[in-house]
């Protein structure tokens, strides 16, 4: 182990262990939680400074990775994982248990903690920014590190941090953005963008501070890259927010755009790059296979989800043709390339309470996974699969083997009861194998006989069925566990034991000698070689 990456793991524990802790609450018979006193210098070089040590104690500076590609499950957490694996399994015609998804099949796992600087369940935006940029940061807040308020312009610039796309596209190498979600969400938008605001997607959507402070929005932020010429690849939803509202759009003619500067970022993108190909559907997409250079954007908001995508009025590419077509065109490039693919619908479906469409698109993503490592050779493609948070899903009862994961539990009552039907629970009544902690399935006890809905006619493994919720509200929310991380290619053997999530962006920097390189080009490395300084973004234009 180099000696300072040591020297750093033992001050991030020092540090750790020498904050004050406050007591706060000491009612007889209750834990006293302390409030956290953060380490001093918990800034976003310190967050740097840690995470390279952890990368670099794990080994890996060993890696010689030539393309790196990450995928990202967004709320997949790992009953997300279990139950779409057993779901993949039984369409199969096998019990499910045995199954695994494609990217359970690499050699080298982790765990990721996902916590925000402020928040203990974080979200999308700040869990993609630490993944990208090797700081973690507050929610909410894209590409900007954690001393930037959120939802305020002022300031914010001082806190803009380098995502492993800008790096790559300084170093000369080709770059993709694939998902399912719109282009501008949180998670894609963190490998280009900074904003102290995730929903600033469109002009429309900028304040009146924002606009005096002279903030972009997340699809203007596409266009004008200072790194590089931009990425190669752009597949994903979210056309409504590079189109203006004079515009109709081209697969709902009802519906406009968003943008009320008048700017046609579509047209801007196809002057800039006469050789590319703009696409909106399915067969445009076969049909550009290619060309040097490619923007599809499938929907003016999210793409379909995968139970649904078939009944597209104009024909949606799966993840898993996305993702193809992405390696395959900066494959041609011939430099090396990252690419990031998301499936962004995971976590959308949670949120709906609605857990097979969750479901499904796991099993897509783990098809876009597969895809993905028949194109390319472990040899010199690092491949890193992982999620940005978990969700409240859970797995419960006692289902017999093999018992429909969407379906009702046969099997036990409970430890010690046994076999029958449908299991009841103490009002007579079955249940599901999954439900979720909160989120919009509850049922209010004033609209059943018994305090929980009777089921027994109930197909819950329908499309559309919510699974029951313990706490009742709109929208189900995140979960603050732990992800599970996933590995194949030069350095993932750097992938193993449980990790910071900032400290995912260090292992790909690390094992990649031309991010390495450009990295030390710009003063930011130890004697070892080792990345250890905060980057600042303006060394690395074009």
């Amino acid at each position: 182990m180099p000696r300072l990456a040591l020297c750093l793991i033992l001050a991030f524990a020092a540090g750790c262990a020498a904050a004050p802790i406050a007591r706060t609450d000491r009612t007889p018979g209750r834990i006293a939680v302390p409030v956290i006193a953060h380490p001093q210098g918990e800034d976003a070089a310190w967050w740097y400074r840690a995470g390279a040590a952890r990368a670099a104690a794990n080994g890996a500076m060993a890696g010689r990775a030539r393309n790196v590609i990450v995928f990202l499950g967004d709320g997949m957490s790992l009953p997300t994982v279990t139950a779409a694996r057993i779901l993949e399994g039984q369409r199969r015609g096998a019990p499910g248990e045995e199954n695994l998804l494609a990217f359970e099949r690499f050699p080298h796992t982790a765990l990721s903690k996902t916590y925000n600087t402020d928040y203990q369940t974080p979200d999308s935006a700040g869990t993609m920014t630490a993944i990208a940029s090797g700081v973690k940061t507050r929610l909410g807040v894209i590409g900007l590190g954690p001393g930037a308020t959120p939802k305020r312009c002022a300031g914010a610039a001082g806190h803009r941090l380098l995502s492993f796309l800008h790096l790559a596209e300084s170093a000369g190498l080709a770059t993709g953005i694939v998902t399912t979600a719109r282009i501008t969400h949180a998670t894609p938008a963190a490998v280009y963008a900074h904003v102290p605001d995730r929903n600033w997607e469109a002009d429309a959507d900028l304040p009146q501070e924002a606009r005096v402070h002279g903030c972009r929005d997340i699809a203007a932020q596409l266009l004008d890259q200072a790194h590089g010429d931009g990425p190669e690849v752009v597949l994903g939803g979210g056309r409504e927010r590079f189109l203006p509202a004079t515009a109709a759009d081209p697969e709902y003619p009802n519906r406009a755009g968003r943008r009320r500067d008048g700017r046609n970022l579509i047209a801007e993108w196809q002057a800039r790059h006469p050789d590319g190909r703009y696409v909106w559907n399915a067969r445009q997409l076969a049909e550009a296979r290619g060309a040097p250079r490619l923007l599809g954007l499938f929907e003016p908001s999210h793409m379909q989800y995968e139970a649904d995508r078939a009944r597209d009025q104009a024909g949606e590419p799966s993840l898993a043709e996305m993702t193809a077509a992405a390696i395959r065109t900066l494959q041609r490039r011939g430099t090396g390339y990252v690419l990031l693919v998301e499936g962004g619908r995971i976590d959308h479906a949670h949120h709906d309470g609605n857990a097979r469409r969750a479901l499904e698109d796991t099993i897509a993503f783990s098809d876009a996974v597969r895809a993905a490592a028949e194109l390319t050779s472990e040899d010199d493609t690092l491949i890193l699969v992982t999620a940005d948070h978990s969700h409240t899903l859970h797995i419960a009862g006692y289902p017999q083997r093999g018992n429909p994961i969407l379906g009702k539990v046969r099997g036990l009552s409970g430890e010690g009861g046994g076999d029958g039907d449908y299991a009841r629970d103490a009002l007579g009544l079955p249940y599901t194998t999954l439900g979720y902690a909160n989120g919009p399935g509850f049922v209010p006890p004033a609209r059943t006989r018994a305090g929980r809905p009777d089921l027994s006619e109930v197909d819950t493994e329908a499309l559309d069925y919510r699974q029951e919720a313990l706490v009742p509200l709109a929208a189900e929310t995140h979960g603050g566990d732990d992800v599970g991380v996933w590995a194949r290619g030069p350095g993932a053997a750097a992938v193993r034991g449980t990790l910071e999530q900032n400290v995912l962006y260090h292992l790909l920097v690390q094992a990649t000698p031309k991010l390495r390189a450009r990295l030390c080009a710009a003063r930011t490395c130890n004697r070892d070689g080792v990345p250890v300084t905060l980057p600042r973004p303006q060394d690395f234009g074009r």
